[in-house]
C-alpha cells in the first residue's frame, strides 16, 4: 500500500522530488504512452512506421519523440546513409514502462468485456 501523502509543498504529488509526480510527468500527454507502446512492440521503427501506426499528426509526434527523449525514454539513431534514415527505440528505462503498459491492455480487456 501506498503512504497517503498530505498536500504540504514537500509531500505533494507535484513536489519536483515526488518520484510519483515525476513519473506522471514523464507520460503525461495523449500520445506519449501509445509512441512508447508502438516502439515496445517494434523494438525500432522509423518516424512515418509511428506516424502511419498511431495516426498522428506530425507535429505531435516530433513533439512527443522529443519529449521521450528529453526525459531518456527514447534513443533518436540516425544513420549516415544517403538518404538519411533515422530510428526510434526505447531506452531500458522506456522498456520498464512496458510490463505495465501489458497489465493496463489486461485491464482494457476487462472493459471491453464488462461492455459486451
Amino acid at each position: 500500500m501506498s503512504k497517503h501523502v498530505e498536500n504540504t509543498e514537500a509531500g505533494s504529488i507535484t513536489a519536483p522530488t515526488c518520484a510519483m509526480g515525476y513519473a506522471f510527468k514523464a507520460i503525461e500527454g495523449k500520445w506519449k504512452l501509445p509512441v512508447m507502446y508502438v516502439l515496445g512492440e517494434r523494438g525500432a521503427a522509423r518516424y512515418n512506421e509511428i506516424k502511419r501506426e498511431l495516426g498522428i499528426t506530425n507535429m505531435m509526434l516530433t513533439n512527443t519523440l522529443r519529449d521521450l527523449e528529453e526525459y531518456g525514454l527514447v534513443n533518436r539513431t540516425q544513420y549516415n546513409e544517403v538518404p538519411p534514415r533515422v530510428e526510434y527505440s526505447l531506452t531500458p528505462n522506456g522498456y520498464a514502462i512496458i510490463p505495465a503498459l501489458k497489465e493496463f491492455e489486461k485491464w482494457g480487456q476487462l472493459l471491453l468485456d464488462a461492455k459486451k
